[in-house]
């Protein structure tokens, strides 16, 4: 089986590889919109709802992204040259009514289209569209049974199953897009954690994608958390890993969370593959500081997005983003930015010598 997940896939794009070392900015490679910030779950860890992180601070629920601006970014995006887009929150994206409609137009201007959901409304129209037009969809989970995910979410009772409903019907499409999970790992959530995969691959899911809640903004108070849970993950894990084959497999990025707060350079070379539109119509430098202060580069409001990343606004703006003093937080391209600042920095009289 290939592989879906890496901190190597901007490797492959010469052009933003070269912007970053000539000084220049070319389109990013994927966008991240954030269409809706409504959400019908309230997930204890969210990040845009929990009071014990700062992240999404400045968000409103109301914000929706109005369809024409919509209209304008997707045609803007076929325009510049961006590979994908995922549809993200804020809230529930597959609450964005006209959605169906943006992913077929994104589609067939040849970008590569996903979302991140919580796959309540995965049917109807939107599973049409994702599953003719979608490179991936993947469900965010938190749970084992009904119960479970009634406490985690405060959902209706049978949410769980109906839920199980949806990525079943969806998985026997049998189309293109692969259909994943991201399952979320807490300390009431742990011991039932290949449990839960057994359960996701009997119902079709291709891959279950493990990593730990973030709790706290401050990484020692993360860290020991997650601390305490190593063994039962541990032997969760193994048993999950047992379930692998050639058509579902568990992806361990649990080990992930320990060095991901502190940061030892100063430039952010990620902005250049990455950036994410939020349903308020701003642009923010990522998914981790989407609606904050400190991540925001500009508004969209009488503009379109390409006059506004190619503008000397964005460019001072990107500048002056230093991960050493405003991303001491969790930050999913932290791994990636080390390698990029280490390529960015190379002598270039010695880059004969590999």
């Amino acid at each position: 089986m290939t592989q879906l997940y890496s901190n190597l896939k901007f490797l492959r794009f010469r052009p933003q590889l070269d912007a970053l070392t000539h000084e220049g900015l070319a389109a990013p490679v994927h966008i991240r919109i954030k269409p809706i910030n409504r959400c019908n779950h309230n997930c204890w860890y969210c990040a845009y709802r929990v009071e014990s992180l700062t992240l999404g601070e400045a968000m409103s629920t109301e914000d929706v992204l109005p369809l024409d601006m919509m209209h304008g970014i997707v045609d803007d995006i076929i325009e510049m040259g961006v590979r994908a887009v995922t549809f993200s929150g804020g809230g529930e994206p597959l609450l964005y009514k006209g959605l169906p409609d943006v992913v077929r137009r994104l589609a067939e201007g040849g970008i590569k289209v996903a979302t991140l959901t919580n796959g309540s409304n995965l049917k109807g129209a939107m599973a049409d569209a994702f599953a003719a037009h979608g490179s991936w969809v993947r469900v965010s989970l938190d749970a084992w049974d009904d119960q479970s995910y009634a406490d985690a979410r405060g959902v209706a009772a049978d949410s769980f199953t109906r839920l199980l409903s949806n990525l079943r019907a969806f998985a026997a499409r049998k189309s293109d897009c692969v259909l994943g999970v991201s399952f979320i790992v807490s300390e009431t959530n742990a011991p039932h954690l290949a449990e839960v995969c057994r359960i996701l691959k009997d119902v079709g899911v291709s891959h279950v994608k493990v990593s730990g809640a973030v709790v706290s903004n401050d990484r020692e108070e993360n860290n020991a958390y997650h601390r305490r849970l190593h063994a039962i993950v541990a032997e969760q894990l193994a048993a999950a890993k047992r379930l692998d084959d050639d058509t579902f497999r568990i992806v361990d990025h649990y080990h992930e969370l320990e060095d991901r707060f502190e940061k030892g350079y100063t430039r952010c070379p990620f902005l250049q593959f990455l950036t994410v539109i939020g349903a308020d119509g701003s642009v923010y430098t990522c998914q981790d500081k989407a609606y904050t202060e400190s991540g925001h580069l500009g508004s969209l409001r009488g503009r379109s997005f390409r006059e506004f990343w190619y503008s000397d606004e964005n460019r001072k703006r990107i500048a002056e983003i230093n991960p050493a003093l405003q991303c001491r937080h969790h930050c999913v391209a932290h791994r990636k930015n080390l390698v990029l600042n280490e390529y960015i920095n190379v002598d270039s009289r010695h880059i004969e010598f590999v």
